[in-house]
C-alpha cells in the first residue's frame, strides 16, 4: 500500500505566504511525476504544477511567478511554496504522484486527501 498526506493548509490573508508538504510512504520502488492539483468550490479540479523526478517542472499560468514546486527525492516528499496568495487561491490543494509500487511493474496514479487553503481578510 501507498500513501500520499498532505499538510500546510491554513487560513491566511491575502498577500501572504503559506507552504504545502506532501510526503508518500508505503512501498515504493520509484516515484515518477509528483503534482499539485486544487479544486475551488463549485469548479473543476485544476494542475497546478508538476515537478518530474529530474527536477523539471511545469505550472499552471495563475501561478507563475507566485508558487514554486519542489521536491526531495530520498524522503519521498514534494512541497509547494505559495507567494503572493490571493483570494482566488482559495481551494482544496491535492498531492498527487505516479509511483512505481513494489510487488507491480508499472507505475500507477496516488492522491492525497487534500488539504484546505483559504485566502480571505
Amino acid at each position: 500500500q501507498v500513501q500520499l498526506v498532505e499538510s500546510g493548509g491554513d487560513l491566511v490573508q491575502p498577500g501572504g505566504s503559506l507552504r504545502l508538504s506532501c510526503a508518500a510512504s508505503g512501498s515504493i520502488v520509484s516515484i515518477r511525476t509528483m503534482a499539485w492539483h486544487r479544486q475551488a468550490p463549485g469548479k473543476q479540479r485544476e494542475l497546478v504544477a508538476t515537478i518530474t523526478s529530474g527536477g523539471s517542472t511545469n505550472y499552471a499560468d495563475s501561478v507563475k511567478g507566485r508558487f514554486t514546486i519542489s521536491r526531495d527525492n530520498a524522503k519521498n516528499t514534494v512541497i509547494l511554496q505559495m507567494n503572493s496568495l490571493k483570494p482566488e487561491d482559495t481551494a482544496v490543494y491535492y498531492c498527487n504522484a505516479d509511483i512505481w509500487r513494489s510487488g507491480t511493474y508499472v507505475y500507477s496514479e496516488h492522491w492525497g486527501q487534500g488539504t484546505q487553503v483559504t485566502v480571505s481578510s
